[in-house]
C-alpha cells in the first residue's frame, strides 16, 4: 500500500513552485515600490497577494513538504533580491513545519481546505514567532515590540483577507482547468 505512494517531486511541480515562490516575491515588492514603500495600504495588499499565490500554489501542487519547499525558497528569493527577512527567516522556516502538521491533521495535502488551514495557520505562527523573536533580539528595550505589533496586526489582515481571495482565485482556476481537483 505505501509503496504506491510517491514521495518525490517531479521537475514541473518543482518549477511550479518555483515559480510561484518568484512570482509572488516580485509581484510583491512591485506592490511596495509602487505605493510608495511599506505603508498600511501596501502591506494590506502585499500579504493579502503573497497569501493567495501561496494557496494556489498548495491546490497546484499537492503534495506534503511543498510548504516547507515554497518557504525555503520564497526565503532565499528574499535574502537574495532584498537582503530582506534574514531576522524572521527561522520563524518563517518553523511555521512552514508547522503549517505542513496542521496540513496532514486536516487529512493530508489532497484534502480540500487542507491547504487553506495550512497556511491560515503558518501565517498566524510566521507573525508569533517574529514577534518573539524581535522580542528576544531587542529585550532591553521592549518598548520598540509594542510599535511593531500595529504593522504586523496590519500584514495579518491581509494575510487573512488572502485566505478567502485564494480560495475564490482556486475557484476561478479550477474552473479554467488550470487547477485539478
Amino acid at each position: 500500500m505505501l509503496k504506491n505512494l510517491k514521495y518525490h517531486w517531479t521537475i514541473q511541480e518543482l518549477v511550479t513552485i518555483g515559480v510561484f515562490a518568484a512570482a509572488a516575491k516580485v509581484i510583491t515588492m512591485v506592490v511596495a515600490l509602487a505605493g510608495g514603500g511599506m505603508n498600511p495600504v501596501t502591506l494590506l495588499i502585499k500579504n493579502l497577494i503573497f497569501t493567495t499565490f501561496f494557496i494556489v500554489m498548495l491546490y497546484k501542487v499537492k503534495k506534503s513538504g511543498t510548504m516547507i519547499l515554497f518557504t525555503f525558497v520564497s526565503m532565499l528569493i528574499s535574502l537574495l533580491l532584498m537582503g530582506a527577512e534574514a531576522s524572521t527567516a527561522l520563524g518563517m522556516f518553523i511555521a512552514s513545519f508547522i503549517g505542513e502538521i496542521f496540513i496532514f491533521i486536516s487529512g493530508g495535502a489532497s484534502k480540500k481546505y487542507a491547504a487553506v488551514v495550512g497556511v491560515a495557520a503558518f501565517d498566524l505562527f510566521y507573525r508569533v514567532l517574529s514577534l518573539l523573536i524581535a522580542y528576544l533580539a531587542m529585550r532591553e528595550s521592549p518598548e520598540i515590540i509594542y510599535m511593531i505589533i500595529p504593522i504586523i496586526a496590519i500584514g495579518y489582515l491581509g494575510a487573512v483577507i488572502g485566505l478567502f481571495t485564494g480560495i475564490k482565485a482556486v475557484k476561478e482556476l479550477r474552473y479554467a482547468g488550470i487547477v485539478r481537483s
